[in-house]
């Protein structure tokens, strides 16, 4: 890399002086005394003050490692400094770059936001149950290897193997602007491991990624829209969480959306959380109603079956990944379901881009 080439990159990506004027007018609308009058209006602007905060460290950090590589060039030239460091430094300052990039396309009103991510196995039996259970621990692996917070809300075995359903929410900034690129119907094709016969088998397992929403304005529920159950947590979490009904599941009339939480010891706590899940979900589905996109933004409504899928996971008779809205494909599915979804995602955002009006 060049210096010229360096010193391009960050000059393009950033308009800093812009930003730093930006930053400099809302921390002063934040410093006014009537300042939390309108607490959703101050909630608002402090969310764009940090996002814009978020974007100054990240081109000074960017910015470091120019300066950085400019010298190890130099050192480089004048043998003081081996071509090694220049690679390493090199290597990270692409990697940085292309995380820049791909923020870059996330400007959706919420793509900043925490992420809500359900699983709901689809047609197939134990063997989509079984599915389900694979890409759970697939967006497990990848939002930890992402930096984001894990939380399982939510997780219900299936009765052979596998799980009926799972609520995951992560933590973190863009996480929804990732994660919405996973939603849809994936497909898997693999030799059954549930077949004596040892046949091809076809599942299907429905994803659907909503951003939390935590200012939720006009969202109103009323007590009489809703059934909220208690039950008894299933699954790990010690003698207290399987002997008191603390696991809590909402379900709104209205709209036939059904939440649950059993992620805390607290009955209250679990009531809390799977509101808010249930009033991020009211939210998108109000955005969708109002954009008349409901069918083609919520994945959920998709029958999960043949046809439908956004993405096949092939694991016999060859092996194969490919992602059916950008032709994204890998040949090591075993890394996909490992967690290494980054390029299906970049593909994602980047056809998205290049689309008016997404």
């Amino acid at each position: 890399m060049s210096k010229k080439r360096v010193q391009r990159v960050s000059g393009v990506i950033f308009d800093l002086p812009g930003k730093h004027i930006k930053l400099n007018q809302l921390e002063a609308m934040a410093g006014t005394p009537d300042f939390w009058n309108n607490q959703e209006k101050a909630q608002a602007t402090l969310r764009e003050r940090n996002a814009i905060q978020e974007d100054i460290d990240l081109a000074k950090k960017i910015q470091e490692l120019e300066d950085e590589i400019v010298i190890l060039e130099e050192w480089v030239a004048e043998g003081e400094a081996e071509e090694s460091e220049l690679e390493k430094a090199l290597d990270t300052f692409y990697a940085l770059i292309q995380e820049t990039e791909m923020r870059m396309m996330l400007s959706g009103e919420h793509d900043r936001t925490n992420a809500i991510l359900t699983i709901h196995p689809g047609a197939g039996g134990t063997e989509s149950t079984d599915w389900a259970s694979m890409l759970m621990r697939m967006y497990l692996r990848y939002g930890e290897r992402a930096g984001f917070e894990v939380d399982v809300l939510d997780a219900q075995d299936g009765e052979e193997a596998g799980i009926k359903s799972a609520t995951i929410r992560f933590v973190g900034p863009f996480a929804y602007g990732y994660f919405k690129a996973e939603s849809g119907v994936h497909r898997l094709v693999r030799i059954s491991p549930f077949d004596a016969a040892k046949r091809r088998h076809t599942s299907f397992c429905g994803i659907h990624v909503t951003p939390e929403i935590e200012d939720e304005g006009e969202i109103d529920i009323e007590e009489k829209d809703l059934r909220i159950d208690y039950f008894r947590a299933s699954g790990a979490g010690g003698q207290h969480i399987n002997t008191t009904d603390s696991a809590v599941r909402i379900t709104h009339f209205p709209s036939g959306i059904v939440v649950s939480c059993q992620n805390e010891r607290s009955q209250h706590k679990n009531k809390a959380t799977a509101m808010k899940v249930l009033k991020s979900r009211l939210a998108e589905l109000r955005e969708n109603e109002r954009m008349e996109e409901l069918e083609a933004a919520s994945a959920s409504k998709k029958e999960i079956a043949w046809g439908s899928q956004i993405r096949s996971y092939v694991l016999a008779p060859y092996r194969m990944v490919k992602d059916h809205r950008t032709g994204e494909e890998s040949p090591t599915p075993d890394r996909v379901l490992d967690g290494e979804i980054d390029d299906f995602i970049r593909a994602y955002l980047l056809k998205s881009s290049e689309q008016p009006g997404t």
